[in-house]
């Protein structure tokens, strides 16, 4: 049987065939009845529509990049999945780049983004990023932009984001519930923004209880596992050593096991631990880990979602607006109260 095209849809509904084309991409100026009468037919007789065809016709690619620091990390490969379930709903083809958290690896992908044939923009920036020079050179050429996670603050879109500095706080404030009185907080690069704000999350559940911050217990990572590994264990090796840990990204507390392992620390008796994380293996840890998780997959969906309304809808603008979306304690066995401690209140 021969492939029905839009012509045939046309002529079968008396319609025309720009009419049809508006329906069968959600115009916002067609009618409902003869978008939903030109959408039964389609379904009726199997209608496929040819993405090359079209793409040429109006100079699109339908094809959105999207630009993450890493993709071992259990949150990017979650949001990517959302990513690509809003673009296929759509027929939008997905371009991912990884920068592995190098600025200048970030700076070459945003260049062939520049030179290619995307039609859109998807970015959650390295934690060095310093310059929005590229990104202004992109929005410049038309093509849309959508932060997602981590945000450039003064570039002037649309940002999806979670409630850093009320997780911050929650994360804090649990493990001070759970009997802690000497919380390390281990925070990511100083030029992220949610490294900020889960920090003054962090200070300002600190103020709430009347503990005094101590900056000896703010531990600046880095982007290397050895060197994090040793920062962890001199912490953990002083005298009047912490009884929580916060840590800001989960290979910080999976690094935390590994030196309290090491250290013969039990966890959570005598180090309790609770991480921004979205492993599938956190309860699996043992113990099994406390976590701040985050709507990976629907950020993604989110930010995908706007992101192709700006190029789908012919009356949608990007505004700078910020849609931030609740994270989700769940406590586990990381910073579990003694039960004698329990009793004892």
């Amino acid at each position: 049987m021969n492939a029905v095209n839009i012509k045939q849809l046309a002529q079968q509904l008396n319609l025309s065939i720009s009419t049809v084309s508006r329906a069968l991409n959600d115009g916002y100026d067609i009618n409902p009845q003869t978008k939903e009468k030109v959408l039964a037919l389609a379904r009726q007789l199997n209608y496929q529509p040819n993405p090359y065809a079209s793409s040429l016709r109006r100079h699109k690619s339908k094809t959105i990049a999207v630009v993450v620091p890493e993709i071992a990390n259990n949150f990017f490969s979650l949001a990517i999945n959302g990513i690509q379930s809003v673009a296929r709903e759509k027929g939008y083809h997905v371009l991912i780049y990884v920068t592995n958290e190098s600025d200048r690896i970030e700076a070459d992908s945003l260049q062939h983004v520049k030179s290619g044939r995307v039609d859109g923009l998807l970015i959650s920036v390295s934690n060095k990023t310093t310059s929005d020079e590229n990104l202004r050179d992109i929005e410049k050429q038309g093509i849309p932009i959508v932060f997602f996670d981590r945000v450039r603050e003064e570039f002037e879109t649309a940002k999806v984001t979670t409630d850093d500095f009320e997780s911050g706080f929650k994360a804090t404030e649990h493990l001070i519930l759970q009997g802690c009185q000497r919380i390390t907080y281990l925070m990511i690069s100083k030029h992220l923004t949610i490294r900020n704000k889960r920090m003054n999350g962090y200070l300002h559940a600190l103020k709430t209880y009347n503990i005094r911050p101590d900056k000896k217990w703010i531990i600046e990572c880095v982007d290397n596992r050895d060197k994090n590994y040793t920062m962890i264990e001199n912490v953990l090796s002083i005298k009047g050593r912490p009884d929580g840990i916060f840590a800001s990204v989960e290979h910080l507390a999976v690094t935390s096991y590994h030196v309290c392992r090491a250290l013969k620390l039990q966890i959570p008796k005598e180090v309790k631990i609770i991480s921004f994380s979205n492993l599938e293996t956190a309860p699996l840890l043992n113990p099994s880990l406390t976590t701040i998780t985050q709507p990976a997959f629907e950020m993604g969906r989110e930010a995908a979602d706007i992101l192709l309304r700006a190029l789908t809808k012919k009356n949608f603008k990007l505004s700078n607006s910020r849609l931030v979306l609740p994270s989700v304690l769940i406590p586990r066995d990381s910073t579990r109260r003694a039960a004698s401690a329990k009793m004892s209140e």
